[in-house]
């Protein structure tokens, strides 16, 4: 069974069991796949690579990893991953005043990485949220999404933090921008490379989503919201900061309705998992 077929079933109002990117609720074991199930050589590659690159908790994939890894990812396609250019799921009618939901299925979860897709019907939204002390690597595989990502200004800059309200955080906006696939891979790093990003999806999407390491609440990797304000809004500030341009204040929110997905079983090509990595 494709991915196609199963999000065929998603989109035919079958109950699906609620998944939140808050969250990282424990899914039931898949029953083993059959030996018949196809092996994605670019998706073998992608994996035994991430097994070389990510090294764990505080670790940075180096400059030449992340090259290797953009390298394989950008000459991915979505039939690597099961995918077909006419997923019926995305074919549903939306609603009047409804925000679609997304769909996410996890190819792979390790401690040190994990691989997932998410899966926008037109005007789906991920909402403005982080990735604490995660690199992470994003491969729009189908469609054409609106993305906005912005960095965390050093707090030890005092010239900003004199004007910084206590419940906002100063951002620098990083991108601002339209993608359609095929295109590069996008990499952000814990600090860098716009960490805390939104996605909003202008026709159907599917994201391949490659983080290490994973969101682990206990391990304080928690995700967290933001709303973005604009930056000359603040009524106190002088005209010599209102002419600043690029900055945005983030507020921190509770977790947005919109985060809610539905969880799909990954039914794509099989990863035939390694003991020992191996260079790719």
């Amino acid at each position: 069974m494709t991915i196609e077929v199963r999000l065929a079933g998603v989109s035919k109002s079958i109950r699906k069991k609620k998944c939140y990117r808050k969250t990282n609720s424990k899914r039931k074991q898949s029953p083993p796949r059959p030996t018949s199930t196809p092996v994605s050589f670019p998706l073998q590659r992608l994996y035994m690579s991430c097994k070389d690159v990510f090294k764990g908790i505080g670790t940075v994939p180096s400059p030449t990893d992340v090259q290797k890894l953009c390298h394989i990812l950008d000459g991915m396609m979505a039939e690597d991953v099961g995918l077909s250019r006419n997923l019926q799921f995305f074919k549903t009618r939306s609603i009047v005043g409804v925000t679609p939901k997304v769909a996410c299925t996890t190819i792979y979860q390790s401690e040190k990485f994990s691989l997932c897709i998410f899966f926008l019907p037109a005007n789906a939204v991920i909402p403005l949220h982080n990735h604490p002390g995660m690199t992470v690597f994003n491969k729009l595989l189908l469609g054409k999404v609106h993305i906005k990502s912005y960095d965390l200004v050093n707090s030890s800059d005092s010239n900003h933090e004199s004007i910084s309200p206590s419940h906002m955080k100063l951002a620098s906006l990083k991108v601002d921008g339209v993608y359609s696939a095929p295109c590069d891979t996008s990499v952000l790093y814990p600090t860098s490379g716009g960490n805390i990003h939104a996605f909003r999806a202008i026709t159907p999407c599917a994201i391949l989503d490659v983080m290490g390491p994973p969101y682990s609440k206990k391990d304080g990797r928690d995700c967290s919201y933001y709303r973005d304000i604009p930056y000359t809004t603040m009524p106190y500030m002088s005209g010599e900061e209102r002419e600043r341009e690029g900055y945005w204040w983030l507020e921190e929110i509770e977790v947005p309705k919109e985060s809610e997905m539905e969880g799909i079983e990954y039914m794509g090509p099989r990863i035939i998992e390694t003991q020992t990595s191996s260079s790719s």
